[in-house]
């Protein structure tokens, strides 16, 4: 799964064009390396993402779409931040 549609499905960030724009600017890091947004989001990577105010890991622990918006929180676990 691509990391734009993978952001915007956990609930990460609110919109896919919103991710885009970010994975645009540089503000994503996939285990320490900036990505694009057509990176392929595996189980395992840690993403990192550049807010503004506060910068925020995530580990990810599914990529499957979930069934509905109360299970998006388990495609991740908070590593640092938010």
């Amino acid at each position: 799964m691509r990391i734009d549609k993978y952001l915007k499905l956990s609930r990460l960030i609110k919109r896919r064009t919103v991710a885009n724009e970010v994975a645009d600017a540089g503000k994503i890091m996939v285990n320490g390396r900036v990505v694009k947004a057509s990176y392929a989001v595996k189980v395992g990577d840690v993403i990192e993402i550049a807010f503004a105010s506060k910068p925020l890991r995530a580990k990810v622990l599914s990529v499957e779409a979930p069934k509905g918006k109360d299970v998006a929180r388990e495609m991740f676990e908070i590593v640092e931040g938010g």
